[in-house]
This record gives C-alpha cells, sequence and structure tokens, in this order.
C-alpha cells in the first residue's frame, strides 16, 4: 500500500515536473511570437507611411526626385 502511494507520488512529481517544462517553452514562444508581432507592426507602419508619401509626391505638382533635390538647384 505505501509503495502504490509513492509510486504514484513519484508520477505525479513526474508530470508535475513535465507540466513545468513544457509552460515555460510556451512561455518563451509566445514573447518571442510578440516580439515578432512588434516588429511587423512597426514595418507596416512604415511601410503606410512610405505609401502616404508617394501618394502626396503623386498628387502633387513635385516629383520625388524635385523634393530630393536641394532648393538651390
Amino acid at each position: 500500500m505505501v509503495s502504490d502511494v509513492s509510486a504514484q507520488l513519484i508520477e505525479l512529481q513526474s508530470q508535475f515536473a513535465f507540466q513545468e517544462d513544457l509552460l515555460a517553452a510556451l512561455n518563451e514562444r509566445v514573447v518571442a511570437q510578440d516580439r515578432e508581432l512588434q516588429a511587423m507592426r512597426s514595418a507596416i507602419a512604415q511601410l503606410s507611411d512610405q505609401i502616404r508619401q508617394q501618394s502626396m509626391v503623386s498628387e502633387g505638382s513635385t516629383s520625388a526626385a524635385e523634393l530630393d533635390r536641394p532648393p538651390h538647384y
């Protein structure tokens, strides 16, 4: 009887250790995905700004090359 309880306790401890490892691995993955998501959001914001600037240039009379030239030309 004591050995059965002891074996069950060892099994539960083993399962608990496995669950802790799994939880830590999942947490690391979630953190990595959060970083990746933030980088993607930043890239989208930059691309959105570039598109907005390009549309302003195409709507105006000046070209992108004219905007890049110094004013003394």
